[in-house]
């Protein structure tokens, strides 16, 4: 499953690292590319969307 997500607080390399591996810690074969420039976060993974959400939003980086 493809997810797209915008994730406001996306502002650097630094950001994009930690919210993949925050999702990885969920989904180790999830395959994350965060682009800070648009803020969107594109995630091929096998977790539930909601999962995903709400280790992103735990870790201080909410999506809308």
């Amino acid at each position: 499953m493809t997810l797209q997500l915008t994730v406001p607080k996306l502002a650097c390399s630094a950001c994009a690292n930690t919210i993949t591996k925050a999702i990885q810690s969920i989904d180790s074969t999830a395959t994350v590319q965060a682009d800070p420039k648009t803020k969107i976060v594109s995630i091929e993974t096998q977790a539930p969307e909601t999962k995903i959400k709400e280790v992103i939003a735990a870790i201080g980086y909410p999506s809308v």
